[in-house]
């Protein structure tokens, strides 16, 4: 069955510059997990769009994360406007309502680590102007907001001013990559619905990247979402959609009206998907063993398109 997909995460901007960050992948057609043909063919689709930074890693070139930043939302933006009759940027939930009426897909775009604008809260009002709407705080490395799943270490005076600054634009706080000291450092301060993006439940797959069930609980309490993650390495050691089924089943004993699940699918940031996953357009053969499973198709709506639209409701101006 085919079901709208309002999707959480994505690298395709990264994705579209390639490995010297010079290229011009086309966002129509390609061959990456993502392209406006194939998501087309669902009975609607908002996407959200990462620009993705680190000090982590070292970068072709020697260039800056900044410029990487700007190639990443230029390549994105450059992209929607070229295919401005299929795909228009939502800045709002009413935007992507409005689209899906006239049969436009939406694009929303997001901050997965700050590292290109220098971790500076004082600029997330420009980039809220430009169309940011949800960030997180870092990637896998510790920086001067927050340590991450990999390092250890919580939430920074300079991290806690990012959130309420974001929270107080209208910006949505995503904890994932975070360390489990800065999740709980957040959930002390939120004022809003916090989301983790794309992130799997730490039950079913015991890895770092993954929520604990007490996470997730906080999570929903807060009025936000997890995201279910496509990486293989997330999702158990037999990853297929039977063990991705799994996850959501999981969460649903947690949170029995579905109102907190959410897709974050990770596509083209993932080096392998799950047996039976190959990008955006599998969706619909997910959809189907998730109701094969025993979800039902409310249920499936829900996780696949209204839980992401109602926060982004809530939280986005």
């Amino acid at each position: 069955m085919n079901f709208p997909v309002f999707d959480l995460h994505c690298d395709t901007a990264l994705a579209m510059l390639g490995e010297d960050l010079l290229g011009a992948a086309r966002l129509r057609k390609n061959l990456l997990h993502i392209d406006l043909e194939r998501a087309g063919k669902l009975p609607g689709y908002a996407q959200c769009f990462a620009c993705f930074t680190t000090t982590w890693e070292k970068l072709p070139g020697n260039i800056s994360a900044t410029t990487v930043f700007e190639r990443e939302m230029g390549a994105i933006l450059g992209e929607i406007e070229r295919n401005s009759d299929v795909i228009s940027l939502a800045y709002s939930a009413e935007d992507v309502r409005k689209n899906m009426e006239n049969g436009i897909m939406s694009a929303i775009l997001t901050i997965e680590g700050p590292a290109g604008f220098g971790f500076d809260p004082a600029l997330l009002e420009n980039l809220h102007q430009v169309g940011f709407r949800i960030s997180t705080l870092g990637w896998n490395e510790k920086n001067p907001l927050t340590g991450s799943h990999v390092t250890g270490g919580g939430l920074t005076d300079l991290g806690r001013t990012y959130v309420r600054e974001a929270q107080r634009l209208g910006i949505i706080v995503d904890v994932s990559h975070i360390s489990d000291e800065a999740f709980w450092d957040i959930m002390d301060i939120t004022e809003k619905p916090v989301i983790a993006s794309h992130s799997n439940s730490r039950a079913v797959c015991g890895v770092s990247r993954n929520l604990t069930d007490d996470m997730f609980r906080e999570i929903c309490r807060t009025g936000g979402v997890a995201g279910f993650n496509q990486c293989a390495s997330f999702v158990g050691e037999k990853p297929d959609l039977d063990t991705v089924c799994d996850h959501f089943l999981h969460w649903l004993e947690l949170d029995p009206e579905g109102t907190h699940i959410a897709l974050g699918g990770d596509l083209d940031g993932c080096d392998e998907l799950p047996e039976g996953f190959g990008g955006v357009q599998d969706y619909p053969a997910l959809a189907e063993r998730m109701l094969r499973r025993g979800i039902d198709e409310e249920l499936v709506h829900k996780i696949f398109w209204k839980n992401a639209l109602g926060v982004m409701e809530k939280c986005c101006m």
